[in-house]
């Protein structure tokens, strides 16, 4: 009887509830590494960022996991189906790859790689500004609406771009009708 009292007292509906993310979160880290198919993957690979976004709620951290499930769950996973969709069959063989664009990638990541290096490390960096101590849900929408409006807008309009340039691709690389 005492072992009933303790699984209904809040602490063991905590403990209950904290076990059943861990479970959710490593049954869908198994899935995600376990499965033949490669949507199963994917799938897996959701249901364990629930978990994580279970874990940030037992944290009394809401905002990190909203963002969790909107940013990793929505748009990560979705992003990684398009991906899937959107590439060459596995049976086929894939096209021979031309060796002047490879060392034109090359080339370029590595002019990339030089010119933020040297930009990094001829920077005067100035010391952060004094932050809030107030990081609720509240003050974070204040912030994302009002000082970093510009950035929100960008980051909606880049995502924009991104669901055009698959809708394009995916009408482009299936018969036109």
């Amino acid at each position: 009887m005492n072992f009933i009292a303790y699984l209904l007292s809040p602490a063991g509906l905590a403990s209950g509830a904290f076990l059943l993310v861990v479970a959710i979160m490593v049954v869908g880290a198994l899935i995600a590494v376990a499965a033949r198919n490669i949507f199963h993957n994917v799938l897996g690979l959701a249901m364990s960022l629930f978990g994580v976004a279970g874990l940030f709620l037992f944290l009394n951290s809401p905002f990190v996991a909203l963002m969790e499930i909107l940013i990793y769950v929505g748009a990560i996973c979705i992003a990684i189906c398009f991906a899937i969709m959107l590439s060459q069959p596995l049976y086929l063989p894939p096209p021979p790859r031309n060796p002047l664009k490879v060392l034109g990638a090359l080339a370029g990541a590595g002019l990339i790689f030089a010119f933020l290096g040297l930009l990094t490390k001829r920077t005067t960096w100035a010391p952060a500004a004094e932050r809030s101590t107030d990081w609720s849900i509240t003050t974070l929408g204040h912030y994302l609406l009002t000082n970093y409006v510009l950035i929100f807008e960008v980051i909606s309009l880049l995502l924009l771009v991104a669901m055009l340039g698959a809708v394009v691709t995916a009408r482009g690389g299936r018969g036109s009708s």
